[in-house]
């Protein structure tokens, strides 16, 4: 597996913690979401970095006071057509103020990067070989426009009527 950030492939300094295996105490692991919410007071005033992960259909609300805690926010996408993800990004970033790294995890081809990107995330786990080739190689397919609101590259105001405009009031 291979973390891509920044348009280039980095060294993961993070680890993934399995199930049943005890929390090392040096941090830089992400925690299952699960593990996290029984054992979250095991780093009750430790300063080591942390992490966690969570799966679609989680409630965000249920760790909204331990965000500022984590230093990564690894969201996954269990299979290709599951976008629950991008929202949750989303929110992490708009509502909850989140200014740490998320990670896309899971089934992450690089035909999605991009709006992975405008949705709030700024890692990227690769699994999928063709895809890691693709990235290597710089062939990132791109947009240069946007119809909806994201982090950049929106089509210039004016350009299209049948959004909602201001009424002014």
């Amino acid at each position: 597996m291979a973390l891509y950030k920044n348009g280039t492939f980095i060294e993961d300094r993070w680890r993934a913690l399995p199930d049943g295996e005890a929390a090392p105490v040096s941090g830089h692991v992400i925690f299952p979401f699960d593990w996290w919410m029984e054992e979250r007071h095991a780093f009750d005033g430790s300063n080591v970095p942390l992490g966690v992960r969570i799966e679609p259909g989680t409630r965000l609300d249920a760790i909204a006071e331990d965000i500022k805690r984590f230093s990564v926010i690894a969201l996954s996408f269990p299979k290709y057509g599951d976008g629950r993800a991008f929202s949750l990004a989303r929110l992490l970033r708009d509502r909850h103020g989140f200014t740490g790294e998320i990670r896309a995890v899971g089934e992450v081809l690089s035909d999605q990067i991009q709006l992975m990107q405008r949705s709030g995330f700024d890692a990227f786990e690769i699994t999928d070989a063709v895809t890691e080739q693709a990235l290597q190689e710089g062939r990132v397919p791109g947009v240069s426009h946007f119809y909806q609101p994201g982090l950049g590259a929106e089509a210039p105001v004016g350009t299209r009527p049948w959004t909602r405009q201001s009424t002014g009031g």
